[in-house]
């Protein structure tokens, strides 16, 4: 995944040790990871990645037990 160009998500500025990333690869499958486990990706279709994204937004994550 070297060749992917990674963005972190604005909410983890100032936390340079866990920082979602985000990429795309060439025909614009997106691409997920947690930057302390950075060979650890998630590949999604792009409607994956909206429904997950709006359930992050709506809090549906907030209290995952594990």
């Amino acid at each position: 995944m070297s060749h992917l160009r990674w963005r972190k998500s604005s909410f983890s500025e100032g936390h340079s040790d866990t920082c979602v990333e985000l990429a795309a690869d060439s025909v614009g499958t997106p691409h997920l990871r947690e930057s302390d486990d950075p060979e650890a990706v998630i590949a999604m279709t792009p409607a994956a990645l909206r429904a997950f994204l709006r359930a992050a937004k709506a809090g549906r994550f907030d209290r995952l037990e594990g």
